[in-house]
């Protein structure tokens, strides 16, 4: 028995929904999917309404925009099943297995993780920087993943039972980003086993570069007010550990100063034609000494 869990903010979740309707037709399991859309009703949420027409699946509309973390809660909240699978609203499996990849793990006391993808093929101009840091930080093989398992914990294709998922997902009522972190880190003190497995979606939905930039720092200022002063956060993500190493030797007010200085420089790295993700590191370890 498996509960999918979708949820959607101004995406039309309708070709992801049939495509993991039919496999689990195929698989003869027992179902449910669940889509809470959390963007103001319009044209996406009119299209995304259309799932109740398959047997099994339900919509709902937030009343007002809770964030993906509490709408995550949400979604297991009503969940029928105590196994969860959680997936974003811009994915779509790889193969025609997809469901089935994840059938023998339905009775486990563990997370499993099946893995993001990217297909090959050219950017826009306005989401190269996007691709290409999909492509280098987050396409990794299970074999890959599974050296640093806490580190590579992405919510986009991710199975989990219930109980684990609502013991360590953020419980409080604030609308943050970038929390698959917390998440991590939470399983990792909780020594939750985590194991991952090649059985990727494809990440279609990709943001242009500004707004991926600019989210990226909004994740950045989330790990600081949670998880800068939390043991073994080292263990699983490295800005942290670089940050804790600075603040360690008195080194966090030169850097910031530093990164002032070279900011406009670093920008200009990460949102050129060819993007250098070392800058972005660098530009991320230089913005979090800089937060009070």
């Amino acid at each position: 028995m498996l509960s999918i869990l979708i949820p959607a903010y101004n995406y039309n979740v309708l070709p992801l929904v049939k495509e993991l309707y039919e496999q689990c037709k195929n698989c003869s399991i027992t179902f449910e999917i669940i889509v809470v859309d959390d963007s103001i009703e319009g044209e996406k949420s009119q299209e995304n309404k259309k799932i109740v027409a398959f047997d099994n699946c339900k919509f709902i509309q937030n009343e007002t925009n809770l964030g993906r973390t509490l709408t995550r809660k949400k979604l297991a909240d009503e969940a029928k099943y105590e196994m969860l699978l959680f997936l974003d609203a811009d994915v779509l499996p790889v193969t025609k297995h997809f469901i089935a990849g994840y059938l023998p793990y339905l009775n486990k006391k563990l997370v499993v993780l099946g893995g993001i993808a990217y297909k090959n093929e050219t950017a826009g101009p306005n989401k190269i920087l996007r691709l290409a840091y999909g492509k280098e930080r987050e396409e990794k093989s299970a074999e890959i993943r599974n050296k640093k398992p806490y580190a590579s914990v992405l919510s986009a294709n991710l199975l989990i039972p219930k109980d684990i998922f609502l013991q360590n997902n953020y419980s409080e009522n604030r609308n943050l980003y970038g929390m698959d972190i917390y998440f991590s880190y939470k399983l990792f003190l909780n020594n939750v086993k985590v194991l991952h497995i090649d059985n990727a979606v494809y990440h279609i939905g990709l943001e242009n570069d500004t707004v991926f930039f600019k989210k990226s720092l909004e994740a950045v200022k989330s790990r600081k007010d949670l998880l800068s002063e939390a043991d073994g956060i080292e263990n699983v993500n490295n800005l942290l550990k670089h940050y804790k190493m600075l603040k360690k030797y008195n080194l966090t007010e030169l850097t910031g100063f530093v990164f002032k200085i070279a900011e406009p420089f670093l920008k200009k790295m990460i949102l050129k034609k060819q993007p250098n993700l070392f800058c972005l590191d660098i530009y991320r370890l230089g913005y979090i000494c800089t937060l009070k």
